[in-house]
Parts: C-alpha cells; structure tokens; sequence
C-alpha cells in the first residue's frame, strides 16, 4: 500500500535504502531518443541500493561515456545544506504533534520502531506525517546494510562531476519535497499508517523489485511501481507519476530540439507504464527505443 508513494520520497532527503545484490550480469533497462543531431539516453534509477549492488553493463557505461552532460530528477538531494532546511520547514510541525493526527496505536508503534533505532519518539512526534514515513520506512533497510552512497544518482553524480561534466535537474529540491508537503492530509496521515502496516515486509519486497530492475525486467517493474497506485490511489498517480511525466516530456522535446549526446537517469517508475515518460514522449511525436 502506497509503496511508490515511499519510492518516491527517497529522492527528496536521500534515506530511502534499496537494495538488491545482483549478479555480474545485471542488465537494467536503457532507453534512448534521437533526432538527426541529438541522442538523450533514458535510464532508469534505483536511488539507494546495497554497496555489492551489480548494475553497470557496457552499454550504460558506453551511453555515459559518450554524454556531454547528466540530467537528474533533481540536483543537490546529497547535499544537506539543500535538503535539510527544506525537510525541517516543510516536514516539521512541533505546534501540531504527530500524536495528535494519526490513531494511538499507529503512535505507539512509529514511537517504538523511532526508539528502537536509536531516534528520540519526541523527534517523531515533531514530524509531518510525510517525513515520519519516509524515515520510519527505511530503519530496518538501512539496519539490513543498504547504503545510500551507493544509489545510482549518487554514483552517475560522482562520475560526472569528476569528468567535467555538467549536471542538470527536471525540478528544484523545493518542487519535489512540496510534492509530499503539499498531500490533503487524509492522504498524509494513510501515507503514514500503511507504512507502520507493511514495515515488516519491506527489506523483501525491495529485494523483489530491485531484482526486476537489476535484469531489466519492466513488465515485473510496471507491477511493483505502478499497477498498485494507479489503481488504488489514481489521485497520488495523477501527482506523482502522470503529471510529471508529461512535464519531463515537453522538457525533453526541448531538449533534444539542441544537438548533442545526454544521459538522464530518474527514478524507474516514471519509465514503465501506460504513462511512462516514453509513452508521453510518444504523444509529442518522439519514439523511445529500448537499447539492445
């Protein structure tokens, strides 16, 4: 329930911990688009994962190669004087604690699972429902090993600015986090009630995931990000995945109007689907072709 919703989040204060220990022939999907004088590779990103994580194949490293710059989600998520001012002003709320806006018993348990973790439950109870999920959700993950400096953007980030290159972002690090922010709060508070529901279960239904990803298995992919949310939260569909596809798109178009070699890399659910970015690609007249 709402696990994309979840996914979604790590890209904005970068604790979200995925992962998956894949075999030396991981082969994640890629994807490109090309005019007479431009090619923009499309790739789809897991945003943390374990450090013994294998995803690098050939042609990725040959597509990142050949770019002359790298396009993100957003630029700066690694960084906390970025994230951290935006977290504190959009994801606290000590004049209304969090006790006060989800049942006593869903308290209980985000209060224990907070201090079985070493996070004070008063912190917590300062916490926008939001941040309060997204930090929760990620305790036993990150306990099982996962490491955040080894997701994909974090790495492709690290590459590029060492080679020169330039980095470019779809949204500012406001946009993003006022995505979750900006929730109704019924949305808010069930965001947070079904992640102290599935806690239990997370470290292997992000296995399960990141194992589609790792072998390039979209159809697996579209079921894990998208299926599930489209159906029973379309609203959070339409925000987090419709809507910014379609944006991502026109801004694409633009681009690939200039000339020259591009690497984009985001998060892999905005890159399966009936409203993946290649699909609102293909209503502008551009065709996505996976590459072989």
């Amino acid at each position: 329930m709402l696990r994309h919703l979840r996914r979604a989040a790590a890209g904005l204060v970068s604790v979200v911990a995925l992962g998956f220990t894949g075999s030396a022939l991981a082969e994640p999907a890629l994807w490109a688009i090309k005019d007479k004088d431009s090619t923009i590779y499309l790739f789809g990103t897991i945003h943390v994962l374990k450090p013994d994580t294998k995803w690098r194949s050939a042609k990725i490293d040959k597509a990142l190669a050949d770019s002359g710059d790298l396009t993100l989600e957003i630029v700066g998520s690694d960084d906390p004087a970025v994230m951290q001012p935006l977290v504190m002003k959009y994801g606290m709320d000590p004049a209304n604690p969090l006790s006060g806006k989800i049942a006593p018993d869903k308290f209980k348990k985000a209060s224990d699972l907070a201090q079985a973790a070493g996070i004070p439950p008063q912190a917590v109870n300062m916490m926008r429902p939001w941040l309060a999920a997204v930090t929760l959700s990620m305790i036993p993950v990150i306990k099982a090993g996962y490491d955040p400096k080894s997701g994909v953007e974090f790495v492709l980030a690290k590459e590029v600015r060492a080679a020169g290159k330039p980095e470019k972002a779809f949204e500012t690090p406001d946009q993003q986090i006022r995505f979750f922010a900006d929730l109704p709060a019924k949305t808010e508070a069930d965001f947070l009630s079904a992640t102290l529901d599935d806690v239990d279960e997370g470290v292997g239904k992000i296995d399960k995931m990141v194992a589609a990803w790792a072998a390039g298995d979209t159809s697996e992919l579209e079921a894990e990000f998208v299926s599930e949310m489209k159906g029973k939260y379309p609203e959070l569909y339409d925000l987090l995945l419709t809507k910014r596809n379609e944006d991502w798109a026109q801004q694409l178009k633009t681009k690939l109007a200039g000339s020259g070699v591009s690497f984009v890399a985001v998060g892999s659910g905005h890159l399966v689907g009936p409203d993946s970015v290649q699909a609102q690609l293909a209503k502008l007249g551009i065709k996505a072709e996976r590459v072989e």
